[in-house]
């Protein structure tokens, strides 16, 4: 079975999957809780969407509509930001914990430091990441500023 065979079983299989997902946490916690829970989370996927989706959604379309591969790359993390926030606005349980699990991901990404691209090709550093290197092809000014 190829990929594309997998992905639509897993697509069709969804449904059933998180209803029983739904059965089994309203019997442990209750029904009122577990729709709670469902409300829950498709709100917070509403609010990821309109807030942080908006403009990853514009950088990304104008990215694509000026042809920025490499900008489109570098907005891979956005596009995860997007998907966990469609996930999480899809009722059920799975799509939740899949996407509190990008969204952790993100996160942590985010805590380590990584850095950060944007559109313009620019990478911000944090200071410890970086020191400056001397270009050889351009004269030492400290040598002259001496008279040395």
């Amino acid at each position: 079975m190829n990929v594309a065979k997998w992905v639509l079983l897993a697509v069709l299989a969804l449904p059933i999957l998180e209803l029983a997902a739904f059965v089994a946490v309203a019997a442990a916690i209750g029904f009122g809780w577990a729709l709670s829970l469902i409300l829950g989370g498709s709100l917070c996927g509403a609010f990821i969407l309109r807030h942080a989706g908006r403009a990853r959604a514009t950088r990304m379309r104008v990215a694509m509509e000026q042809g920025f591969v490499t900008a489109l790359r570098t907005e891979a993390s956005g596009g995860l930001t997007l998907l966990a926030g469609i996930l999480l606005l899809i009722p059920g349980f799975i799509t939740d914990v899949i996407a509190c699990l990008l969204l952790v991901g993100e996160l942590y990404r985010a805590r380590a430091g990584a850095p950060r691209r944007h559109n313009d090709g620019v990478v911000d550093l944090a200071p410890e990441q970086w020191h400056q290197v001397p270009d050889p092809s351009l004269p030492d000014r400290r040598k002259d500023e001496h008279g040395h």
